[in-house]
């Protein structure tokens, strides 16, 4: 009876192997909506000239960064410090995209970052809705030595993590980390927090004010990469 008992609980244990295994390596097919709607932002911070270069460059001349069935669009996002070449006018744009500062009331002494982020949220959102853009890249600069670095704002975003993946990959064996800013008690309201997939894109070392071809190179690759991505993505490759 003792080995009958044993020899049942083994096969139980081994079924239960089984089902584990199984579900270790199988995959699923996700049904997600094609990504038809891409920004591109510059001059969120007007003294990181990478982004602001690429951004008016695009604006004369997008053909390089459209893509079938896609619509991408350059935007210039702090253009008053982008011409006073200084980080923001009365605060920091990349901070005010929260629900209070989005829902604050227009008076004639509101900050102006705080109006633009109104405007920003008006044409490319609203955020948090079915009608905001689907992927926003926001490009800056720092004067650290990150190289190319891919900033995440949600580690459940499955797709913006493909994305980051494919891109890795395709500028190996160059390096490029990813930095995921998600914590439970900081709300970092982003300017590409508008976005469904908001995407940073942070590369240094660079003094602000200052071009770098390099630098500049290293970005313009990872925009095209990323709109590669969402290429093949909505092809369903």
């Amino acid at each position: 009876e003792r080995k009958v008992l044993l020899y049942h609980y083994f096969l139980f244990c081994f079924q239960q192997f089984l089902e584990l295994l199984k579900s270790m390596t199988s995959s699923s097919v996700v049904d997600k909506p094609p990504v038809r709607r891409v920004a591109v932002f510059g001059g969120t911070h007007g003294n990181e000239l990478s982004g602001v270069f690429l951004v008016k460059h695009w604006q004369e001349n997008g053909a390089e960064i459209q893509r079938t069935g896609m619509e991408v669009k350059p935007f210039l996002t702090n253009p008053r410090a982008v011409k006073k070449c200084t980080r923001y006018i009365d605060c920091d744009l990349n901070r005010v995209f929260d629900p209070d500062n989005l829902g604050r009331t227009v008076v004639e002494d509101i900050p102006y970052e705080v109006r633009r982020a109104q405007e920003i949220n008006h044409i490319f959102g609203p955020k948090g809705s079915d009608d905001a853009y689907d992927l926003i890249f926001d490009l800056h600069n720092t004067t650290a030595n990150m190289g190319g670095t891919l900033i995440l704002e949600n580690s459940r975003d499955d797709f913006t993590i493909q994305m980051f993946h494919y891109i890795k990959n395709t500028l190996a064996p160059e390096h490029c980390p990813v930095l995921l800013i998600e914590h439970p008690s900081l709300k970092y309201a982003t300017t590409r927090s508008v976005a469904k997939h908001p995407v940073g894109v942070e590369v240094g070392p660079q003094p602000h004010g200052v071009l770098r071809a390099d630098i500049l190179d290293k970005m313009r690759k990872i925009v095209k990469h990323g709109l590669d991505f969402v290429q093949l993505f909505n092809a369903g490759r």
